[in-house]
């Protein structure tokens, strides 16, 4: 067989999961928990909706092509916004919109990287950013977390060569759900500033940190945009995922290389997600609020069931946005486990195996809870049918 570049990483982690239910009849006292995809069901709210179809509808624009690098309103706003969020100037001209915040990992790694260079990745890692190093040549280098899923940027340091082109970290985490403390950004930024690697900060979740003020001062850094390559999503915030709206803040010029990337992927962003991003970022303030709020109620819940798990002998590594990462104690590994809830719990969720590289066996233990779609009556059900399993 041809080797191919998409040969050289495994299947979609979430796509394999759906086939695991594929088929299989869940009693109607039974029904199925899908907690294997961080994504909103929900749709945005309807008002949005209407101003996204009004616009559809009414403008031209809508329809064609537009800047390969966004709307320029929209990176206007999103800069505002980052301003004020995180307490530092940022400008227009340091601000792209992507189809995604997926297309903005991609674009920016294509941006810094060659075949055979690297990037390190804590683990668990977010397998996404796992596959496309591997699809591009570029040799992910794990970074293990310590025992609450925090990196360390020394022993980042002591992974760093002459290969090494960044470091990403993702914050609230993705799957371990973790939100990184101020301090632990800011050595990972001093670090890359020295050795002169990029520091990729994803942060999909930052809308439902838990935290009040600004997570981090990376913005306020002088020279941010040499070392630091943001990224952010409007997909979980206004539940905008079918249109595939992402963001990616640095250097002009960085961005001039990233251009090259995005204009022979897509074109441009979707107008339509873009339009309802802005509408939302005008609009929406105050029920984005409730949306949070709302989250953090959800993770309040798991944390009073708790005691039904950690009884059996499992353990909380990691809590906060739409996740929740545990241990499991079992002896069998997570991938074979996560088959067996299929049928024996009606539960669908993801193995620790598909966040971690081969030679980890730590992955075999683990499992992510995606919890963000569950209400607080499906997370009580849930932790019941996790309490009541013996394997």
């Amino acid at each position: 067989m041809t080797r191919t570049r998409t040969a050289a990483t495994f299947p979609p982690p979430v796509m394999e999961a759906r086939r695991w239910i594929e088929g299989v009849t869940f009693p109607e006292e039974r029904p199925l928990i899908n907690v294997s995809q961080a994504a909103p069901v929900d749709p945005p709210p309807l008002e949005m909706r209407q101003a996204m179809a009004a616009y559809a509808s009414t403008e031209d624009s809508a329809h064609l092509y537009g800047p390969v690098l966004g709307n320029s309103a929209l990176r206007s706003e999103l800069a505002s916004q980052i301003t004020v969020h995180y307490g530092a100037p940022v400008a227009q001209e340091q601000v792209a919109i992507t189809s995604g915040c997926n297309q903005a990992f991609a674009a920016a790694i294509s941006s810094i990287t060659d075949q055979g260079d690297e990037v390190i990745l804590p683990t668990p890692w977010y397998f996404n950013h796992k596959m496309w190093l591997d699809m591009t040549g570029v040799n992910a280098i794990d970074l293990r977390t310590d025992d609450d899923l925090l990196p360390d940027a020394n022993a980042a340091r002591d992974l760093i060569t002459e290969r090494t082109r960044a470091i990403a970290l993702v914050t609230p985490n993705n799957p371990g759900g973790v939100e990184y403390p101020a301090e632990l950004l800011s050595a990972f930024f001093d670090l890359a500033r020295e050795t002169g690697i990029k520091l990729l900060v994803d942060e999909t979740y930052r809308d439902f940190d838990s935290r009040s003020g600004p997570p981090h001062d990376l913005f306020a850094q002088p020279g941010w945009d040499d070392t630091l390559i943001h990224l952010y999503s409007f997909s979980k915030a206004y539940r905008l995922t079918g249109h595939r709206v992402g963001a990616v803040a640095t250097s002009p010029s960085l961005l001039s290389e990233i251009e090259k990337f995005l204009d022979t992927v897509a074109i441009c962003p979707n107008q339509i997600g873009q339009f309802g991003a802005l509408w939302g970022m005008q609009n929406l303030s105050q029920w984005l609020a409730d949306e949070r709020r709302e989250i953090l109620d959800r993770r309040a819940v798991i944390t009073r069931q708790l005691p039904k798990l950690t009884s059996k002998g499992w353990r909380l590594l990691g809590l906060g946005a739409y996740f929740a990462y545990f241990e499991h104690p079992f002896d069998i590994s997570s991938d074979d486990l996560a088959r067996r809830l299929v049928t024996d719990a009606s539960i669908l969720l993801l193995p620790g195996t598909m966040f971690m590289p081969d030679h980890d066996p730590a992955g075999k233990r683990q499992v992510r809870i995606a919890f963000a779609n569950l209400d607080r009556n499906g997370i009580t059900e849930l932790f019941d049918r996790l309490h009541a399993l013996s394997f």
